[in-house]
């Protein structure tokens, strides 16, 4: 039987749509990003110009979204003292940061 005593979930405690996070990520990223279109169709382009940047895949597109995903981190924060030490906005650019960096190295 497989138990879930030693598993944490660390999280911001807080809930984003994936259209904040993209668009924040592209701006950490130094791209500005403009939406278009609807649903399934929906695509993100540099803004001013006709270059898609991100758009939707039809396999992973859910019409009928859950109403709420939120990550409980409280177990984290009661047994291992774990605090949330910067918000959301930072996180992603850290991620995106991290990735540049990694791109960058591996081009080399």
């Amino acid at each position: 039987m497989i138990t879930f005593d030693h598993y944490y979930v660390i999280s911001t405690g807080t809930t984003h749509p994936v259209r904040e996070f993209v668009e924040l990520a592209f701006k950490a990223a130094g791209i500005e990003v403009e939406f278009k279109g609807e649903g399934v169709d929906e695509k993100g382009y540099v803004k001013g110009t006709d270059k898609v940047v991100v758009q939707v895949n039809p396999k992973f597109y859910r019409p009928a979204e859950v109403d709420l995903l939120l990550g409980d981190c409280s177990k984290a924060e009661k047994k291992l003292g774990w605090k949330r030490e910067i918000s959301y906005e930072e996180l992603v650019k850290r991620m995106v940061e991290n990735d540049l960096k990694e791109a960058e190295k591996a081009a080399k």
